[in-house]
């Protein structure tokens, strides 16, 4: 088997591995200051699309982790990302919240409801029947489907909401129309990201916590993967998977000495 190079560059999950529900992980901080004070790329990666990279950066500040804003990636933002490298310029009719709408009005598109390029589906908590009839509407009248991530629930302090991934399948099901997701385990956000930092895969890692999209998505990527225990994931259900991360570990704190 070849030699991997060093790790250079660092990418992470969010939730479940620098934070679980709105906690601190412990180490986290220690991870994300020997990062920064290395000088090394990384980033801080999230499926979820409601909030921006600032609003990412106020909540992460306010629990003690110092992430720098150009070191957030969001669906949103590769979502953003690639319809800019696919159709720049174009229209679009969103389903989501400020983190993909502004990512989108970044990126020089234009929010209509008339004869859009693309129906955009994105988190949000206030998913409207008359938002998705309309969007069914203008999918079947020809506008293409792109989803943020297929995320199927999301956590919350009363238990699972319907996430992403669920919403779209509604949509799918009335349309007999896919979208394309674009966050993770999609490849794609994690190449997007590394082009972003000016790193290479080779001498890259992902951490996560979960085998279906932090790992598998740093998998295919042909990056390093580190999977941490501390969120979704536990090691018994590492077995069901027919793919492996490079090394499993407690949590974070365990990887403070790799940087």
């Amino acid at each position: 088997m070849t030699e991997r190079k060093p790790i250079e560059s660092w990418l992470t999950d969010m939730d479940g591995v620098l934070m679980h529900e709105g906690i601190p992980v412990p180490g986290a901080d220690s991870f994300i200051k020997k990062l920064r004070d290395s000088g090394r790329p990384f980033l801080v990666l999230t499926n979820n699309s409601i909030y921006t990279a600032r609003d990412l950066h106020a909540r992460l500040n306010r629990i003690g982790l110092d992430v720098p804003v150009a070191n957030i990636w969001t669906s949103a933002l590769a979502t953003a990302k690639f319809l800019d490298t696919q159709h720049p310029g174009g229209t679009a009719y969103v389903i989501g919240e400020a983190g993909l709408t502004t990512a989108l009005h970044d990126a020089g598109y234009v929010l209509t409801d008339t004869d859009p390029d693309f129906v955009i589906l994105g988190e949000t908590r206030t998913y409207s029947f008359e938002a998705l009839t309309k969007a069914i509407r203008l999918i079947n009248d020809g506008a293409r489907f792109i989803a943020t991530n297929p995320d199927n629930t999301g956590p919350s302090p009363e238990g699972a909401l319907p996430a992403t991934g669920s919403v779209a399948a509604l949509i799918t099901k009335a349309t007999g129309k896919e979208p394309y997701f674009v966050g993770k385990p999609n490849p794609l956000m994690m190449r997007t990201g590394l082009n972003v930092i000016g790193a290479h895969s080779e001498s890259s890692a992902m951490i996560g916590d979960r085998m279906d999209t932090d790992v598998l998505a740093g998998l295919e990527a042909g990056m390093e993967t580190f999977l941490v225990l501390t969120g979704l994931t536990v090691e018994s259900d590492i077995h069901r998977y027919p793919f492996r991360p490079t090394r499993v570990v407690d949590s974070i704190a365990d990887l403070v000495d790799l940087i």
